[in-house]
């Protein structure tokens, strides 16, 4: 979508300091972190949320969590980190385009929110 500030992001067409990137997805550093680590991981392909998802996004949301542990590590969280998926305004979602966001570097309280 033209109009979708990840999709753009993720097509290099916005600048930003990236974390990871294949043909999938494209991850890349939280303008406004809420821990010392936070990178945001984003599907290439448009998807408004995770309610928009259908059987045929399987593999890319295999694809998308099986690479959150290797991002992981690459970004020095060997002592753990949170995975957040905010979906509809409720859930937080401020940006239309699936997104999970990777924080670490802290302790995480538990309730989040």
């Amino acid at each position: 979508m033209s109009d979708c500030i990840f999709c753009r992001i993720a097509a290099h067409e916005i600048p930003s300091k990236p974390a990871y990137e294949d043909d999938l997805i494209y991850s890349f550093y939280d303008l406004d972190p809420q821990a010392p680590v936070h990178v945001l991981i984003v599907p290439k392909k448009h998807i408004g949320s995770l309610d928009e998802t259908t059987p045929e996004d399987g593999e890319l949301l295999a694809h998308m969590l099986l690479k959150v542990k290797e991002i992981a590590a690459s970004l020095g969280l060997e002592k753990g980190y949170r995975v957040v998926i905010n979906t509809g305004e409720d859930g937080g979602q401020t940006v239309h385009h699936l997104h999970i966001h990777l924080l670490g570097k802290r302790s995480m309280n538990w309730p989040p929110g």
